[in-house]
């Protein structure tokens, strides 16, 4: 049994994403039970890179035209250059985004991931990392940026690159197992 059984896990992501930062996050929450989904503004497969490079193809599980953000117990927001900056451009992706934030569920981002989340209004007051190139965008947006490895604030947790991909995995992992335990068990709500 994982500590993420039950939970199911929206992975936003469109072509340009960074292959390792939907990969490995996503290996992580289904060796913990989760269900994970592959969420995008199109359907078929999209194009991961590998820093400057492509990289190899994701098949879309859902698109955001056919999902309810409700459904969802949690959010990754994998980075790599491009994607991020596509889906800011995607009123559907934001307010999937906003769903999460306005809903306090937890969101895990790294790398270029939280560019997504200055739109949908997710960052103001947050202590976050992310790439360093993003660090005055999320300044400007009142975010309080650091140079770590892993942040963990509230329903948020942040990572910086590739390299810090276990320490990310293993506190989103934390966050979102937190998150379950927090449920009330619907037996025993009356």
């Amino acid at each position: 049994m994982g500590r993420l059984d039950g939970q199911k896990i929206a992975v936003l992501a469109t072509d340009g994403f960074e292959e390792v930062e939907l990969t490995n996050p996503v290996d992580a929450l289904r060796q913990e039970g989760a269900q994970v989904e592959v969420v995008s503004t199109k359907g078929g497969k999209i194009q991961g890179y590998r820093h400057h490079d492509k990289g190899g193809e994701v098949e879309v599980d859902a698109t955001l035209d056919a999902v309810d953000a409700g459904d969802y117990d949690g959010l990754v927001l994998p980075g790599g250059v491009i994607n991020p900056d596509a889906l800011r451009l995607a009123p559907k992706a934001i307010n999937f985004v906003k769903n999460f934030v306005d809903g306090q569920r937890p969101i895990a981002a790294i790398c270029h991931g939280p560019w997504t989340l200055i739109d949908a209004g997710g960052v103001r007051g947050k202590r976050m990392t992310s790439w360093p190139s993003l660090k005055t965008d999320l300044a400007n947006a009142g975010a309080n940026w650091v140079d770590e490895q892993v942040v963990v604030d509230g329903n948020l947790v942040t990572s910086r690159r590739p390299d810090d991909l276990q320490a990310f995995d293993t506190q989103m992992v934390e966050l979102f197992a937190q998150k379950v335990t927090a449920r009330p068990d619907p037996a025993t709500v009356k």
